[in-house]
């Protein structure tokens, strides 16, 4: 059966799946959701034995329902091929009795990468399927790994060109090089002298310029987005969940039909959402642990049903989680809601004028499958030396955030359920942190210095990511303020207007 998308502020606009993900946002600011969430019509014993790109198969195409069998299976080839430095694509490492999901073995070693490798394919099968006939601009604000995985993505893609705004001051050191050395005549970086939510906020007002979508045309192009509003990346990230799943089945470490905890470290909230619609489609989930670091404004909703981004912003050594306007937070709203656009664009209209909204009781009680956690700087640091000392093992800062509330809510609640952690990014993308955090004698050393002790006191061998911008000369030195991010674009594009 055919799965149509509606925008979470307009239950009247309804879309492919194929339109969805070329459109990015909807018209009216809103979000692409299914009309319904479809259950998985294979069994868990059967996934068990299947590889990653086939259980992606089983999961999407009960998603992407416009998409032909050849298509779609094409696009996951493609996708999921030696880009990734494992076969399994998203290995299972189990340390201190948690298991960790490595979403980090892509291209640019971040999770961003499981999505982000298929958007592309995703996205050039849904022009041709629409008999588009503009260039695609992919538009895209980073905190830092969105960027880079989205620029390897699209990296000389005919038809497609991208622009990547990120906060110049507010990733680590070996993001910023990631993305500065991109080779690829279509691609174009920009610092803005400004945070995440100031980018992410300026991108959205390009996509909903009627009058700079016009200009676009009559140039021959047309705005489609990589961030994680787009349905096209949302649907590739439950299939890890599934997969984990089926390897915990298959490894005996469950019987099948048992429940278990996931815990995603969580900024724009999309990460868990994909946990949340895995659920949904029949996944047997207990809990839905949210994971943030000092910018806590998704752990104070959880905990009283008010989202308030009237806070000092902090940065913290977890950058991809520096966010207080979590976007993708707005479809769990509109499913709490009981899939009524009217109320969530009511609520949406309320954050963006006042920085505030709250949820009713009745929405309150559809987020018992949530718990919401938050660690400190210190916090984050002490679980990063904790697990090596114990295990050898070594985690990013993201990750900590996890492991670090999940060590809490363990103490918290007694529970014993077994447990996969979203181990977000590789620790050689957050190098000073980590190695700060396991011995402070670190700081002294250069950030390759930093690389290479990582991967002798780790034991695990450098990424191809980092040995490719040791010495890459940078590519992109643009920088500008935020309200110059229109021109920037105008730029790049050769628009005269």
């Amino acid at each position: 059966m055919e799965i149509l998308y509606s925008s979470t502020r307009n239950a009247s606009e309804k879309v492919t799946a194929s339109q969805a993900i070329l459109k990015g946002l909807a018209d009216d600011g809103g979000l692409f959701v299914p009309e319904r969430i479809p259950t998985l019509d294979v069994s868990f014993k059967e996934l068990a034995d299947m590889t990653y790109q086939q259980t992606a198969y089983e999961v999407m195409k009960l998603l992407l329902t416009d998409f032909t069998e050849e298509e779609l299976k094409t696009c996951i080839e493609r996708a999921y091929d030696s880009k990734f430095d494992v076969e399994e694509i998203a290995p299972l490492v189990e340390a201190q009795g948690a298991y960790y999901l490595e979403l980090f073995h892509g291209s640019t070693i971040a999770f961003k990468d499981m999505a982000l490798s298929i958007l592309p394919h995703l996205l050039i099968t849904s022009a041709r399927k629409n008999q588009v006939k503009n260039d695609i601009v992919i538009l895209t604000a980073t905190s830092g790994d969105t960027g880079k995985a989205a620029l390897a993505g699209f990296a000389d893609v005919k038809g497609t060109k991208i622009v990547v705004f990120y906060p110049k001051h507010g990733v680590s050191p070996i993001q910023e090089k990631q993305m500065v050395t991109q080779k690829g005549d279509n691609t174009y970086v920009v610092g803005i002298e400004g945070n995440f939510d100031q980018a992410q906020t300026g991108v959205k007002q390009m996509f909903n310029d009627k009058e700079f979508a016009k200009l676009m045309d009559e140039n021959g192009y047309q705005f489609s987005s990589a961030n994680s509003i787009n349905i096209g990346r949302l649907v590739p990230q439950i299939v890890y969940y599934v997969y984990a799943y089926a390897k915990l089945l298959k490894n005996g470490e469950i019987a099948e039909g048992d429940k278990i905890n996931v815990v995603v470290p969580t900024g724009n909230f999309g990460n868990i959402l994909a946990a949340y619609y895995a659920k949904n489609m029949g996944l047997p989930i207990q809990k839905l642990i949210c994971a943030s670091n000092e910018n806590k404004v998704l752990f104070d909703f959880f905990n009283t049903g008010k989202y308030d981004k009237n806070r000092e912003f902090i940065l913290t050594s977890s950058p991809s989680m520096d966010i207080l306007i979590s976007s993708n937070l707005e479809r769990l709203i509109y499913h709490i809601a009981g899939n009524d656009a009217d109320k969530n664009a009511a609520l949406m209209k309320a954050l963006n004028t006042t920085g505030v909204y709250e949820i009713t009781p009745d929405m309150r009680e559809k987020l018992a499958d949530f718990e919401g956690g938050y660690t400190s700087e210190e916090d984050t640091a002490k679980t990063i030396k904790d697990l090596y000392d114990a295990t050898g093992y070594v985690i990013d800062t993201h990750t900590a955030v996890a492991a670090g509330v999940y060590n809490q809510y363990k103490e918290k609640t007694g529970d014993t359920t077994k447990t996969v952690i979203a181990s977000t990014a590789s620790p050689f993308k957050f190098t000073r942190s980590v190695m700060n955090a396991i011995d402070k004698k670190y700081d002294a050393m250069g950030d390759f210095e930093l690389v290479d002790e990582l991967s002798k006191i780790g034991n695990v061998a450098v990424p191809n990511a980092i040995e490719e911008i040791r010495t890459a000369p940078v590519l992109h030195d643009h920088v500008c303020e935020v309200e110059e991010m229109p021109q920037m674009v105008k730029d790049f594009l050769q628009i005269k207007k």
